[in-house]
């Protein structure tokens, strides 16, 4: 009779619930713990395998009728700046970033919840409290870091203020961007998409070949931005696939 190990990670599948990204669709997740001393390993594991990490859970979409859902990490090595990126980073210049210990604050959440009202006021996410917030933050048992990019306040006398900001995740092969968010009113600034060139940059910096995004799902509009940095490599059944 072959035995599991005690320690290996027990896996659940949640109930039905309306699809956040597509209209008309119900959506399910397997979903296990990260906790303890195999953490960090199993969440590198799980990674490769198109899981997330939301807390102390990694989790990926197990929807019966429905594949759209597919994970997608950048090709650090390969991925070269397009003009209309290069203005991206260009608008940024004068953005201070910092790395830090994923350690919620005040103005963090003052920032997360102007950007949930501005643009997820009706998603899943709308009704998360400043306890909420610093869970989500705070709570992990992984490698984790949180990248703050502040910009420069002329009305407080050459003080900065929080721009935008991401939980992001360090991996064996790469950083998976966890959540950001970002000062809606600064549209000009496209700061998600600075956030994900960012990235990039510091991958190639720390020798580590991706950059996870999450997951790129056919159809829906707000998942769209991420075909955009290229060359990528998307989870099929048959592997990680390369799209040029």
């Amino acid at each position: 009779m072959t035995r599991e190990p005690r320690d290996a990670p027990q896996f659940y599948l949640t109930a039905p619930s309306p699809c956040p990204y597509l209209p008309d669709r119900q959506e399910r997740k397997v979903f296990t713990h990260l906790i303890g001393g195999r953490a960090v390993g199993l969440n590198d594991q799980l990674t490769l395998s198109g899981f997330r990490r939301s807390q102390t859970i990694a989790y990926r979409p197990a929807c019966e009728r429905c594949r759209a859902c597919v994970s997608v990490r950048v090709k650090v090595d390969d991925f070269r700046l397009s003009r209309s990126f290069r203005r991206v980073i260009e608008q940024n210049r004068d953005l201070i970033s910092t790395v830090g210990r994923p350690e919620p604050t005040s103005e963090q959440y003052s920032l997360f919840r102007r950007y949930l009202d501005a643009r997820h006021g009706e998603g899943g996410m709308a009704d998360m409290t400043v306890l909420d917030y610093s869970m989500m933050i705070e709570d992990s048992h992984v490698e984790s870091r949180l990248v703050e990019y502040r910009a420069p306040d002329g009305e407080r006398g050459g003080e900065t203020a929080l721009a935008a900001a991401c939980l992001t995740d360090l991996l064996a092969d790469g950083l998976s961007m966890v959540y950001s968010f970002y000062a809606p009113e600064e549209t000009q600034r496209s700061l998600g998409t600075y956030m994900i060139l960012d990235h990039i940059e510091r991958a190639r910096r720390l020798g580590l070949p991706h950059v996870y995004l999450g997951y790129w799902v056919q159809g829906s509009q707000k998942m769209a931005y991420k075909e955009r940095f290229l060359p990528q490599e998307r989870l099929t059944m048959s592997g990680w696939e390369r799209v040029e």
